[in-house]
């Protein structure tokens, strides 16, 4: 996909925050659309169907974590990607932003040149992603879940179940910040009970084996696959 093809909504109620992002994201080819409040967003997210939401937390008429959660709510809008612009210091606003159904935080403020690579981060699952069935290729990673197969630079590797089922639900949406109790879910259940340290210790062995840095802990919150991390 075009960089001109991407719609990226923005939305903050400070005109100079807007401008500035706006500018630096439209130089490199998107087509930038911008609200000043939620509710505005809203309305814009349902009518513009952008592909990246860059949500402000505090602002008027309706603050970015509501705003959030009633756009999760569209149904041709919920696998937007939305991540928050959050001031540092507001941890309850990250977790929040989570649970209101956000993809990842921007921490401000933040010089654009780096959230332009954030955002090319987030965007790579349209730019890089390829699904076939249920095939992912991101890079020289190639996942094949019908066959339980794992290929790495031509090179095959061998994953125990519950490993492979941890890399393909990560994988599956690069950039996305999978919370603790989501991975749990999908990947163990409901049926059996496992600490939270069994996450870790499973994570742990796919750095070895993956590589380290294609996983990204959040603090607090899950892990995240990060498909290239030159651009982080």
């Amino acid at each position: 996909m075009n960089t001109k093809d991407i719609k990226i909504l923005l939305v903050d109620d400070e005109p100079d925050i807007l401008e500035i992002v706006g500018f630096n994201l439209a130089n490199e080819g998107y087509t930038i659309i911008t609200a000043e409040n939620g509710l505005e967003a809203v309305k814009k997210a349902k009518k513009e169907k952008p592909h990246l939401i860059v949500l402000d937390v505090m602002m008027p008429e309706m603050d970015g974590i509501e705003a959030c959660e009633h756009i999760r709510q569209i149904p041709e809008l919920k696998d937007v990607i939305i991540t928050f612009l959050t001031a540092r210091g507001e941890d309850y606003s990250q977790l929040a932003g989570f649970d209101a159904g956000a993809d990842d935080y921007i921490t401000k403020p933040i010089k654009p040149k780096v959230l332009v690579s954030k955002v090319k981060a987030l965007l790579r699952r349209y730019r890089k992603e390829e699904k076939q069935g249920n095939i992912i290729i991101i890079g020289d990673l190639t996942i094949n879940r019908d066959e339980y197969n794992i290929i790495l630079k031509g090179k095959k590797i061998n994953l125990p179940r519950k490993e492979f089922e941890l890399l393909s639900l990560l994988a599956s949406k690069p950039e996305k910040v999978f919370k603790r109790d989501e991975i749990l879910d999908k990947v163990w259940g409901n049926d059996v009970i496992v600490g939270g340290r069994t996450i870790d210790v499973h994570i742990r062995k796919l750095r070895e084996k993956i590589g380290d840095y294609s996983f990204k802990t959040v603090k607090g919150v899950g892990y995240k696959f990060v498909s290239d991390d030159k651009e982080i």
